[in-house]
């Protein structure tokens, strides 16, 4: 717990005032003076906000079970959220919108997204696409960016601050080293600048046979989830910034159906 606090950037007594506990008592548990009930060790994961995930590596540690389950995206138990990602991503047509796990990989898209990037890349992307790794590779989306730079600072940002408010997630790590090891890539990149200012919306620019795409992107999660896969789960849509891109975008003719579960989005 102590871990988290510092992540959060917490004094004990500030920690202990929100969670509305004796700092004498929060002083005890960090120090393993005093062993933590299952309800403490879940009071204090709330008030520091700590993911599902390594809220159940807390209880384990603690010497509980763990709280909260993982299901698979096409679990039988979340037939209701797929009937709710399938209306988000129908209704996002003929703009690209996708469904990302925390390593940033596709699970679900409408038809919009896979069309839209096979255009650009002239190609469809073998298994499961990568969001970061695509818009970091020169053999995939970076050389199709206006804006890369920009871009591609915006995206490590975001993943060096995944990497510590995640906890420690190897996944996330290992995609932040590989991408950083890409040819070109600037150095500065690798500093973790968690100060910075997270955009509220990202801009990107996209350039094809004469033709620019300027989109800005939202990301959102859903609310309150009880479940790791949904808490972790991200909806990333792209909207036109101006009336040449939704020109553009209608003109391919990018409207069927949402693809979601074990699909390849990318096909």
């Amino acid at each position: 717990m102590q871990y988290w606090r510092k992540t959060r950037q917490m004094s004990q007594l500030a920690l202990a005032t929100e969670a509305e506990v004796s700092p004498r008592h929060l002083c005890f548990l960090e120090t393993g003076r005093a062993r933590p009930s299952r309800d403490m060790v879940m009071l204090l994961a709330s008030a520091l906000d700590v993911p599902l995930r390594e809220r159940n590596a807390l209880l384990l540690a603690a010497g509980f079970a763990p709280a909260f389950g993982e299901s698979s995206l096409d679990a039988p138990e979340l037939s209701a959220v797929r009937m709710a990602l399938d209306a988000i991503l129908r209704h996002h047509e003929p703009f690209p919108a996708v469904v990302m796990n925390p390593r940033w990989d596709v699970v679900a898209s409408n038809e919009a997204a896979p069309r839209f990037f096979e255009f650009l890349l002239g190609r469809a992307t073998p298994g499961p696409a990568n969001v970061v790794r695509m818009m970091f590779d020169p053999d995939a989306l970076r050389p199709l960016v206006a804006n890369w730079e920009e871009v591609a600072e915006a995206l490590i940002r975001r993943i060096h601050r995944e990497a510590v408010s995640g906890g420690r997630d190897e996944a996330t790590r290992q995609l932040l080293d590989d991408v950083l090891a890409l040819p070109n890539v600037p150095r500065r990149f690798r500093r973790p600048n968690l100060e910075a200012p997270v955009l509220p919306v990202l801009p990107v620019s996209f350039r094809k046979d004469g033709r620019t795409f300027s989109f800005f992107s939202t990301v959102t999660t859903l609310g309150t989830p009880q479940d790791i896969t949904l808490q972790e789960m991200r909806i990333e849509c792209f909207f036109p910034s101006d009336s040449e891109t939704d020109r553009h975008i209608r003109q391919l003719g990018l409207t069927r159906g949402p693809t979601t579960g074990s699909d390849n989005p990318s096909r």
